[in-house]
């Protein structure tokens, strides 16, 4: 036997072995646990750049950049020497009761510093999760301290994202994540989602769709009594729900009506922060006044877990007050604040500032949607939506009507295994194709994911002709 054919029974032995461990012992988040049984984990094993590579040496080009998360790649230096310098000085410290350590105030002077609206105090944690949870035990706690002890309403929208803890669940608007947790608890509210394309009356203008959509909250705020909604929170650019990029004008009218019923705004830019969108925030790029700012994911580009809320003064204010009466505010977490992690963000931040990667994430970005707006004609290609470096494709087997292939999701999942089977790691939201690539991202590189999303695409419509 030839050394090269030993190697590659090698390499698939041992990648057996850990799909075969990986059945045995992990449950994972997001997957049918059951089919898992069957088929095993799909195992990465490094990164390098925009690529990752399989436990087999497979290359792919990450199109999703992990989570929605790596702004600088997987394996950039400064990073690891960040997180190996900050180990080799204070591997861990906690916040609570008085503590501090140098890394989480500097990261929290240099989020307040970036921040799109003044902001006064950063309270740390682990995950974007967390973070919107801490948000609305926050909303309630001032409302208390305030004396507006009715007014707890939180008020979301349909196909929305904000975690998957019990509270910032129920502000998710998406009922996979409800189904099976008797989910949302009560008093969370969900708006129809921004989309115009799949949610605008026939006839309709994007000027009247948003008209509607504003009404509607406004109907919802007097239905339920306006001194018992206490805050609206919203992506700037939906995620998870299937990248919504929402109608001129309708975050103005969404905030001309908070601010008519004393509703706090909270921004969700767990994955609209840091460049995403073409601005350091995506409440810069469409006009956000947050009371309340959430961010993770790009934070670290998830190189450690972390997350941060910022909150501005007069909440803050109010809430120190109600502190002092009760001793503490009796919240957090072990890790939150923690010295790597804190550490790991503000390298992170340096990078992209720096590196100028919200700029390129515009210029870059605009590549990426141009590119894309060419596969628009193609049958199966409902519609092309994106800002800056977070894009879709949504899939339609009719594009008159809009209606999928015999069940919603099927395309999707087609498509999605075949940009695998190319070397693409992208992410279907039912028909719905999400584009979310590393920031560091190059225009050759735009040029290669696009080729492989027209293979698969082409791919997808010749499987899809097998049924005529």
């Amino acid at each position: 036997m030839n050394s090269q054919l030993q190697n590659c029974i090698s390499i698939n032995e041992r990648a057996n072995n850990f799909e075969e461990l990986d059945k045995k012992v992990q449950f994972h988040p997001f997957t049918d646990a059951k089919a898992n049984l069957e088929q095993g984990g799909f195992i990465i094993e490094r990164g390098e750049g925009i690529y990752v590579y399989d436990i087999y040496g497979k290359k792919y080009l990450e199109g999703m950049a992990g989570l929605w998360s790596v702004a600088v790649g997987f394996n950039n230096q400064r990073l690891i020497n960040a997180a190996m310098k900050q180990l080799n000085t204070l591997p861990f410290y906690h916040q609570f009761s008085h503590k501090a350590v140098l890394p989480s105030i500097e990261l929290s002077e240099k989020l307040i510093e970036m921040s799109p609206v003044p902001m006064s105090k950063v309270f740390l944690a682990n995950s974007g999760s967390e973070a919107n949870d801490t948000a609305i035990k926050l909303v309630w706690y001032y409302q208390n301290a305030k004396g507006n002890t009715q007014k707890k309403k939180i008020i979301s929208r349909k196909n929305a994202y904000h975690g998957i803890t019990t509270v910032s669940a129920s502000l998710t608007g998406i009922p996979t994540i409800h189904k099976g947790f008797d989910l949302p608890l009560k008093s969370f509210h969900h708006l129809t989602c921004p989309n115009y394309y799949r949610e605008a009356l026939e006839g309709e203008s994007v000027e009247q769709f948003v008209d509607r959509l504003a009404q509607e909250f406004e109907d919802l705020i007097l239905a339920e009594g306006p001194e018992t909604i206490a805050a609206f929170i919203g992506e700037p650019v939906m995620g998870a729900g299937g990248v919504i990029v929402p109608p001129k004008n309708y975050w103005e009218k969404m905030q001309e009506i908070c601010k008519r019923y004393d509703i706090l705004v909270i921004a969700d830019e767990v994955i609209c922060g840091f460049g995403r969108t073409g601005e350091m925030f995506g409440s810069e790029t469409f006009n956000i006044k947050p009371d309340m700012l959430v961010v993770s994911k790009q934070l670290s580009s998830s190189y450690q877990p972390i997350s941060a809320l910022m909150i501005n003064e007069e909440i803050f204010q109010h809430v120190a007050e109600q502190t002092s009466v009760y001793g503490a505010f009796a919240h957090g977490f072990t890790g939150g604040g923690h010295p790597v992690a804190a550490a790991v963000a503000l390298e992170n931040l340096k990078i992209i500032e720096e590196e100028g990667l919200v700029e390129r994430a515009r210029r870059v970005g605009t590549r990426m949607f141009n590119n894309l707006k060419a596969l628009e004609n193609h049958d199966l290609v409902g519609e092309i939506r994106g800002v800056g470096l977070i894009g879709a494709i949504e899939l339609v087997d009719c594009k008159t009507s809009k209606a999928p292939f015999e069940t919603a999701g099927k395309l999707g999942r087609y498509f999605c295994a075949r940009a695998h089977e190319h070397g693409l790691i992208i992410r279907n939201i039912g028909d719905v194709i999400a584009l979310c690539p590393p920031l560091i991202i190059s225009d050759e590189e735009i040029d290669e994911m696009v080729n492989l999303l027209h293979k698969a695409l082409n791919d997808t419509y010749n499987w899809r002709k097998t049924f005529e």
